[in-house]
């Protein structure tokens, strides 16, 4: 799923955001994010195996409770970090009694927006 890192209102499934908040995995990977990192970095602070690891992080990236953000190196490979990409979740009911998620994402500097546009060109290409 591309995302429009400059839209604030990017809301994802319900059931993509309830499988994701009620996996084990997911959770674990969750709680282990102080700060951006690795896959593999993930992996081991989340004692989740490395290829667990990948599709969790699929699961939450399609739920829009991560984010991806490519770091470019000098030596040309490129590491992908990951991070939280929310503050709060919220389900409510609709005026048409349908459940619906909102959430609420924290504020990006101008540099954090234009690295998370880079990753999602990377993904494209």
């Amino acid at each position: 799923m591309v995302r429009d890192p400059f839209r604030d209102d990017d809301a994802p499934g319900l059931q993509d955001v309830l499988d994701a908040l009620d996996d084990p995995d997911c959770r674990a990977i969750i709680t282990e994010l102080e700060a951006p990192m690795t896959a593999s970095e993930l992996s081991d602070a989340a004692d989740v195996p490395l290829s667990t690891t990948y599709r969790k992080l699929d699961l939450l990236t399609e739920a829009s409770l991560l984010s991806e953000m490519t770091e470019i190196r000098s030596d040309g490979q490129h590491t992908t970090r990951y991070e939280i990409d929310f503050e709060e979740v919220r389900i409510a009911l609709d005026e048409e009694q349908s459940f619906e998620v909102g959430i609420a994402r924290p504020e990006r500097s101008p540099d954090e927006q234009l690295a998370a546009m880079w990753s999602e060109v990377r993904k494209e290409t």
